[in-house]
């Protein structure tokens, strides 16, 4: 079983800059596809960003290109989402999620994700 636990969520003013960071246990990560996925309220959960287990392959939004980064250190076990130039519009729950699957690329489907996090809330004051 993993555990995925979410942190760094917080009110940030917009432009600014919020650094989320997810941390598994029960299970390495190496080997996981990782997403991050947000859920504003009143609508569907959606895509944000992925990165392949081997981390040379990523996958982002339109609207977050450019802004976000998502990155990995399979030594630790976490997978973090940079978020720059922060729009009020990003506000919204983030929620990362693991793909064991044995195909190294990034998802943007939810359905092809094991396992997620309880998420964290991040907003955006205009």
């Amino acid at each position: 079983q993993v555990q995925l636990v979410e942190s760094g969520g917080g009110l940030v003013q917009a432009g600014g800059s919020v650094r989320l960071s997810c941390a598994a246990s029960g299970r390495t990560l190496s080997r996981a596809n990782m997403g991050w996925f947000r859920q504003a309220p009143g609508k569907e959960r959606e895509f944000v960003a992925a990165i392949s287990w081997s981390g040379a392959s990523t996958a982002y939004t339109d609207s977050v290109k450019g802004r976000f980064t998502i990155s990995r250190d399979n030594a630790k076990n976490t997978v973090d989402l940079q978020m720059n130039n922060l729009k009020p519009e990003d506000t919204a729950v983030y929620y990362c999620a693991a793909d064991f699957s044995p195909f190294s690329q990034p998802r943007s489907a939810r359905g092809e994700y094991d396992y997620w996090g309880q998420g964290t809330q991040v907003t955006v004051s205009s």
